[in-house]
């Protein structure tokens, strides 16, 4: 609803400043006032036909055509400058109230009209080899552009173009972790769809184009926080159902430490689930919080396991959808103890069957490991020999900390491990659900990060917004993601759900692959401009 306001306000700014601007270029004020009629008029002003408004209508689109209108009708009124493009398109109303009141300025007719006469008679000129003529005319060439400005916007053209295509439509996504292996591999290069699940528009304005969330070189974040906009979201092309794999901004990563390798959530590091040495620096002050707005938090991929209204268990690994077992994905993926009956182990053919080396967990003992597979790798790895042992691994031994899994609270939710798990209800816009302190866990980070209200827990009793409470009704849709590398995936077993204003996109299309997101390991040829928006 903000962003809608402030579109409203934008276009009745710009109303506004036609309706001086109009009567100037011989037409009635009152036409710069009217819905649609306005945009009309101004396509005519600059030489375009009515027609050419209409595709004003069409989302993104329709940011093309406004740029094009906003600097025609600068030119349109002799100001054919690189600045009078820019301050056109970005601050229209007013650079168009300045036309209007300054008494020296000018409608000098239609600028497209006008610039292809122009054009033509220069043509002309040449072709009849008028020389003197064309000398003359190419020395007052108001539409004349040196090497330098040409370049400058053909290159601003070329970042606007892709920045709103990577804003609006399609974002390119490498997957670096193995947390979605064997479905989507570690060195996939995806193209992601934004409309499908609905174009979400910008929070964040004031940033460098073509950069998420942090600037190379300098290693520091690539936007200003302020100024920012409301969320809002259009309309979506298809709803996310279950099992759908799903692009979206990390719930946590509102605030997080930034290393080398990764980045660590301050919540990770009040539970204790961050290594010693990077804990340390935290502790020491050598590393500082950095806080990110909601679009600017990392991305995450996973698979919608759990959608809206859903209750979400887990028992012996498999996952259970309100009491019935689940559709496990066609590579899922789990620890186990392989054992060789030697040292000399032949690994070369792991990475061609999709065992990348971040699967390879950890050894135990001489001859064995701990490696995730999947039931395809399991019997590749088993018939490397008849002596090859392979278990299933208990991985709470592996990893026993209590309050890592969400909803952190071992107290009110005693023995949740990642192969026994639950229930947990995704909440669904409009439901209502009993809370209390016994239960606030679940729910906490929803009510107060994701839906901001004031939260706490005081003798006992739940109050939010200083009164106090025994229900809650969810204002957003949520959703439960999981990795199909079920013991190797940081995801909503940890930091809970992902709300739908989180939501970034669809992946559609692996458009290329490296083994192991390494050029040097090869291309994985197989795997180029393979299709997953409906990934099993």
């Amino acid at each position: 609803m903000g962003f809608l306001v402030f579109l409203m306000l934008g276009y009745l700014l710009l109303s506004a400043s036609l309706f001086f601007l109009f009567p100037k270029a011989g037409e009635e004020g009152w036409k710069g006032l009217v819905p649609g009629l306005n945009f009309i008029v101004l396509a005519q002003l600059v030489g375009r036909k009515p027609a050419h408004a209409v595709w004003m209508l069409f989302p993104v689109v329709n940011i093309f055509i406004y740029a094009g209108l906003m600097i025609d009708m600068a030119r349109s009124f002799r100001h054919y400058g690189y600045w009078d493009s820019v301050l056109a398109v970005l601050f229209a109303p007013f650079y168009f109230f300045y036309l209007a009141f300054k008494a020296d300025e000018t409608y000098d007719g239609p600028a497209l009209a006008k610039e292809a006469a122009f054009k033509a008679e220069l043509e002309e000129a040449q072709a009849s080899n008028q020389t003197r003529k064309y000398n003359k005319l190419m020395a007052s060439n108001p539409y004349k552009k040196g090497p330098v400005r040409e370049w400058v916007e053909a290159i601003t053209f070329a970042v606007f173009a892709a920045a709103f295509i990577r804003m609006f439509l399609i974002e390119a996504y490498v997957i670096p972790t193995s947390s979605m292996e064997g479905s989507l591999l570690v060195g996939d290069f995806l193209f992601v769809s934004k409309a499908h699940y609905g174009i979400r528009t910008p929070e964040t304005i004031a940033m460098i184009p073509l950069l998420h969330n942090r600037a190379p070189i300098v290693d520091a974040e690539s936007y200003l926080e302020k100024p920012s906009l409301p969320y809002y979201r259009l309309p979506a092309l298809e709803a996310i159902d279950r099992n759908d794999p799903i692009v979206f901004n990390y719930p946590e990563g509102d605030s997080v430490y930034i290393f080398p390798n990764r980045t660590w959530s301050i919540h990770d590091y009040r539970r204790g689930a961050i290594p010693p040495r990077y804990a340390q620096q935290i502790k020491s002050g050598a590393k500082k919080l950095v806080t990110r707005p909601m679009d600017k938090k990392d991305h995450y991929i996973k698979r919608a396991i759990g959608i809206p209204g859903d209750s979400v268990s887990i028992r012996d690994r498999q996952v259970f959808i309100n009491g019935k077992p689940a559709d496990n994905p066609e590579h899922l993926q789990f620890m186990y103890l392989v054992s060789f009956p030697n040292a000399q182990i032949n690994t070369q053919p792991f990475s061609d069957w999709g065992i990348s080396s971040e699967d390879v967990i950890a050894q135990q003992g001489n001859n064995a490991f701990i490696i995730v597979l999947s039931n395809e790798q399991k019997e590749k790895v088993q018939a490397m020999d008849a002596g090859i042992a392979i278990e299933p691994f208990d991985v709470s031994k592996f990893d026993n900390n209590p309050e890592k899994l969400f909803p952190h609270d071992s107290a009110h939710f005693p023995g949740w491990t990642v192969d026994n798990y639950g229930p947990v209800y995704v909440p669904k816009k409009g439901a209502t659900v009993a809370i209390s302190p016994e239960n606030i866990a679940l729910y906490e980070r929803v009510i107060s990060a994701y839906e901001g209200n004031d939260l706490s827990v005081k003798n006992g009793q739940v109050f939010i917004n200083g009164e106090a409470a025994d229900s809650y009704t969810f204002q957003m849709d949520y959703y439960w993601a999981m990795g199909d590398n079920r013991h190797n995936s940081e995801d909503s077993r940890v930091w809970g759900f992902v709300p739908e204003d989180h939501m970034v996109g669809k992946p559609i299309i692996i458009w290329f692959s490296t083994k192991e997101g390494s050029m040097a390991n090869g291309i994985r040829w197989e795997r180029l401009f393979k299709y997953v928006g409906n990934l099993k």
